[in-house]
């Protein structure tokens, strides 16, 4: 595990002078009670931390960025950016899910890729940067990972709610959406979906939840009726 966790500072560009923060870190409460780690050691204490940290640091972000946007605005932006799904988003862009320790049970359902996961996991490595490193530490980690590409992680986050905002603007048709698809096991499907304005597909889209396969299709009918096309967003977020 010790080549990995190296293999995953390299990714992130940081290097920990205190080897048993990003162990915590990767570490998974299933994996502690299954090798008899006392819990104090897992990763749920540095989420607290991480989660903590994060919220300072994205709020500083957006007192500075929108200063034309009162408390409530930035309230609600601020929880699109740090919610469970974009945090999910961001640390598969790092593939952190690939450097968790799991018990035998979390790994076999599919732990690796679960939203509330590797989210957790995301917080906890900032809070064991914070630690080891510092504020600023910690700070460099969230802009680079974390509060990257804002508009666009807007944008697929709230893409039903621009979606429904878009057609409305159209005319009258209704706009809803349509399972298509779903395969594999129940711990571990995959489902598809379109966007339907009438009878026009306008998206469709992937996801290992129905609510993140219409996601994408409501995104990619953005794109779509925006003119644009999607080279951004894997499909399996």
């Amino acid at each position: 595990m010790s080549r990995k966790l190296k293999e995953l500072e390299m990714r992130i560009g940081y290097r920990f002078k205190d080897r048993d923060l990003i162990f915590g870190a990767m570490t998974h409460s299933s994996y502690a009670n299954e090798h008899r780690i006392d819990k104090i050691r897992c990763n749920e204490r540095l989420e607290f931390l991480g989660d903590a940290v994060l919220e300072v640091v994205s709020s500083d972000y957006l007192y500075h960025e929108h200063p034309e946007l009162p408390e409530g605005e930035l309230t609600k932006l601020r929880a699109s950016m740090v919610c469970e799904p974009t945090l999910a988003l961001c640390a598969g862009e790092i593939e952190l899910g690939e450097y968790l320790l799991l018990g035998k049970g979390e790994e076999a359902t599919g732990g690796r890729e679960r939203n509330s996961v590797v989210s957790d996991a995301m917080e906890a490595l900032i809070g064991a940067i914070y630690l080891d490193g510092g504020f600023a530490s910690a700070k460099e980690f969230i802009h680079r990972f974390v509060l990257n590409d804002i508009e666009h992680k807007q944008l697929f986050f709230d893409s039903k709610t621009i979606l429904q905002e878009m057609v409305q603007a159209m005319g009258d048709e209704p706009l809803c959406y349509e399972m298509i698809r779903e395969e594999g096991p129940d711990h571990n499907k995959t489902f598809e979906a379109r966007a339907l304005v009438g009878c026009s597909e306008v998206g469709r889209g992937m996801g290992r939840t129905k609510k993140a396969a219409e996601s994408m299709a409501a995104y990619r009918g953005i794109l779509r009726l925006k003119g644009k096309t999607d080279n951004h967003v894997s499909e399996k977020h």
